[in-house]
């Protein structure tokens, strides 16, 4: 009988891609994963994790156990939240992924009104990218996801997975004091048609914001000049 915790901690090296970093989803020591991990070959008399450079890389087999030891968790996770509605109080752990600003500006409120209501539930937030925020509930690392999802480019909802429309996130335009949209926009909201020519404040490419603001010039048909990037916000 292969023993759930093991099958747990192999899954989590499969998802986050290393020994430290599986153990800071589990909230274990990398030694305690490690152990976990040999246990687990032992009882499959199989060599689950091989050396590369100064990590590890999961073999064949281990890829094999580690999807079949995700469809268990999903199982195990339908069965304990059926008992939980039965007993009428929720209990466990829930894991909530939100993109920066929604972790800092949404759920704090959220989450002290959270574990106010119910006491029981173990509830806990990652900051996560929206688009990594949708496979990581498929894969099971989170319970719930707070994404973007725009008109110009739908974040799509994989098989098995309930999505919900909390608000519209708009778009503040900040520009400097006297600059002419300020006038044009002192009579009618702006539109992306009224962008031409500007140069541009934005985070650096691979971030969501960056993405959002390329998308959506180019979509009112020009390419925005990038004068400026700066990871941080302020």
């Amino acid at each position: 009988m292969l023993d759930l915790a093991r099958l747990r901690a192999l899954h989590a090296v499969s998802v986050h891609g290393s020994v430290s970093a599986a153990a800071i989803a589990l909230g274990y020591t990398p030694s305690a994963v490690s152990q976990q991990i040999a246990k687990l070959e032992r009882e499959t008399r199989t060599t689950l994790l091989e050396r590369q450079g100064r990590g590890v890389a999961l073999t064949d087999e281990a890829r094999h156990l580690a999807a079949t030891a995700q469809q268990l968790l999903a199982i195990v996770e339908e069965a304990e939240t059926t008992l939980e509605e039965r007993r009428g109080q929720p209990t466990g752990r829930l894991v909530i992924g939100a993109f920066a600003s929604a972790a800092r500006g949404l759920m704090p409120v959220v989450l002290a009104a959270l574990v106010a209501e119910h006491p029981s539930l173990d509830a806990r937030l990652l900051e996560v990218d929206p688009h990594l925020s949708v496979d990581l509930v498929a894969q099971g690392v989170i319970d719930l996801a707070m994404a973007h999802d725009w008109d110009i480019a739908p974040l799509p909802a994989p098989e098995g997975q309930e999505r919900a429309a909390i608000g519209d996130d708009l778009c503040d335009l900040l520009v400097p004091a006297g600059h002419p949209l300020t006038r044009l926009a002192a009579r009618r909201p702006l539109s992306r048609e009224d962008l031409p020519g500007q140069r541009w404040i934005c985070q650096p490419p691979g971030s969501v914001c960056h993405d959002w603001l390329v998308r959506t010039l180019r979509a009112s048909g020009h390419e925005p000049d990038l004068a400026y990037q700066a990871a941080e916000n302020h």
